[in-house]
């Protein structure tokens, strides 16, 4: 029998219970009444909990162990989730999520409009809910590739679903908690006119100095506190560039003088993880400080700094910090899977929209990438 727990175990109290409608969500009081009383924590592996009284498990060979990565912002498209309610708690997580978000997610997904979907208080929560059914989907079709997963990793957003699969955070709070960020970085957004560029450049770019470059050319024309600064990391010479809007125009005008073979605008309505997300940390912190967060069962990588999360406090502060820091997704890669010459790789899995994270692995290492799977949310 496969160790893997589901997601939610008793959402059906949730979906049908008394007192719990609210066409604009539930407060945090309610959801964390309800994580309590329904117990939505995921367990990953409980043989991965720390227990002195039993003895350590013996290690596992690189190629008997998986690793887990969960998609961000833009992966995605309408139709995801289509399918996916026969696997395990698909149908009952998108019941909470209706209860929690006060809008029905499942049919956002499968029906759009693309518009809508898009938006930023929109596409958080709905890639965070449907990449956590792609590992519903993952552990009907291969347990195994649960059972033995040592490692996961998120984008962006794709934290939270990484630490809800690996036991830190409760499904419910974890999702409340997307809500408001989502919420918070829209507003910010809305304050000042800014977006992000995604910059594939060559070995001799100079990304910081066309940032300067960019932030002194806003200097000219006015703004004040000009930001520019790279947002992402996402593979060898592979950016994406944010901050103000005159400055991003600045970049792509004058691409060439700083060795940038492409750039291309994203779809996004904001400065993601630069200084103009600061008005967004108040209202996550609020909410962050009354979640209940453990430490987690698996090695989950943080996008601040590539390194493991350790405790509590420590994924409070980064998941915070994150909001206004680059995402060091390449640096991330490489800690995952730097290895000794000779050294097998682990099965990666994708679970989620899109493919850009097989992507970016397969420029970060390509002999990881030859193992890496994609778990799709649309069937």
């Amino acid at each position: 029998m496969s160790r893997y727990v589901n997601i939610l175990w008793k959402t059906r109290k949730a979906a049908g219970g008394k007192g719990l409608t609210c066409t604009r969500g539930l407060a945090l009081s309610k959801v964390l009444q309800y994580s309590k009383t329904n117990n939505t924590r995921q367990s990953v592996n409980p043989e991965l909990e720390s227990d002195s009284s039993e003895p350590r498990r013996e290690k596992r060979k690189p190629s008997e162990c998986s690793v887990l990565l969960f998609p961000g912002q833009g992966s995605q498209f309408v139709g995801m989730g289509k399918g996916l309610e026969k696997y395990g708690n698909v149908k009952q997580m998108f019941s909470v999520a209706e209860k929690i978000l006060g809008y029905d997610l499942l049919s956002l997904c499968l029906n759009g409009p693309e518009e809508e979907l898009s938006k930023t208080v929109h596409c958080q929560p709905a890639v965070f809910v449907t990449s956590l059914a792609a590992v519903e989907r993952l552990n009907h079709e291969a347990p195994e590739a649960i059972e033995k997963c040592v490692a996961a990793a998120g984008f962006s957003v794709g934290e939270f679903a990484a630490l809800v699969f690996a036991g830190a955070l409760d499904f419910a709070e974890a999702l409340y908690a997307v809500k408001v960020r989502a919420e918070a970085m829209q507003n910010a957004s809305d304050v000042v006119p800014s977006g992000m560029l995604s910059v594939v450049g060559r070995p001799e770019s100079k990304y910081n100095y066309a940032c300067l470059e960019a932030r002194n050319h806003c200097k000219t024309l006015g703004v004040e506190n000009p930001v520019c600064v790279v947002a992402n990391y996402l593979f060898p010479d592979g950016r994406v560039i944010a901050g103000h809007l005159q400055a991003l125009e600045f970049l792509q005008k004058n691409s060439r003088k700083f060795n940038f073979r492409r750039t291309k605008r994203l779809p996004v309505s904001g400065a993601f993880h630069t200084a103009l997300m600061e008005p967004a940390v108040e209202s996550l912190t609020s909410v962050l400080k009354k979640l209940d967060i453990q430490k987690p069962n698996i090695s989950v990588y943080s996008n601040v700094d590539a390194k493991k999360y350790m405790y509590s406090g420590h994924i409070k502060r980064l998941l915070l910090k994150q909001l206004v820091s680059p995402v060091k997704w390449e640096q991330a890669m490489h800690a995952v899977y730097e290895r000794v010459q000779g050294v097998e790789f682990p099965e990666t899995y994708e679970v989620g929209p899109g493919t850009q994270l097989g992507s970016m692995l397969q420029k970060c290492n390509l002999k990881a990438w030859r193992f890496y799977k994609h778990i799709d949310v649309q069937i």
